[in-house]
Order: C-alpha cells, then structure tokens, then sequence
C-alpha cells in the first residue's frame, strides 16, 4: 500500500505543483488525528484523507487555491451542525487543516 509520501515522491517527477493538507488541530469528535495527510494535484486529484465528505471538498478547493497562488492557507473544519436530512456528515467537532504548496518554496523566494 502506498504512502501518502510515496505518492509525492511519484508526482514530484511530474514536475507540476502540488498541495499537501495536514490535520493540525482538533477539538471534539472528528473522523481524522492530527497528522492525517492529503495530497492535492492540479487537476483535481487526490490522495489520502483527511476527513471525507463536505469538509475533505473545502479542503480540496483550499488546495487548488494554494497550488494556484503558492500560499498556505489553514482550513477550520466546522463539523458541529445539528443532524439532518442535508446534512449527515456531522461528528461533532472541528478540524484546523494546514494546506501548504509542494514543494516548499523557500522563505527568501516568497
């Protein structure tokens, strides 16, 4: 089974930006730890998790932002709503993700 860094070591010779998400912090009840990772192409692909459903998708838009503009960006996951019918995708707690370009530019170059 392949690793979240095998897979980046794959697509670093594609030679196209990527964007790796990591859990940083989390407060309740959340289908991921602190270190779960996720790594975003440009076109849309994925590999790992870091969550799934709703929140794992503003993750991914996240990620094609940070591969767009070189940024990192940290995401707070929301996943406190009530029950419902829409949405059932609730586990009662909240995520902070870091999204961060790969590779990692160096501090004089940003």
């Amino acid at each position: 089974m392949q690793t979240v860094y095998d897979v980046l070591e794959q697509l670093e010779k594609e030679g196209l930006p990527l964007a790796v998400a990591t859990v940083v912090r989390v407060r309740g009840s959340v289908p991921r730890e602190v270190g779960a990772k996720m790594v975003i192409h440009p076109y849309g692909r994925h590999w790992g998790t870091v969550g799934g459903g709703c929140g794992e998708a503003d993750v991914i838009r996240a990620g094609m932002d940070v591969i767009h503009t070189g940024r990192p960006r940290l995401v707070e996951i929301d996943l406190t709503d009530d029950v419902t019918v829409e949405n059932t995708g609730v586990c009662g707690g909240i995520m902070e993700v870091f999204v961060e370009p790969w590779p990692p530019q160096d501090q004089d170059e940003a």
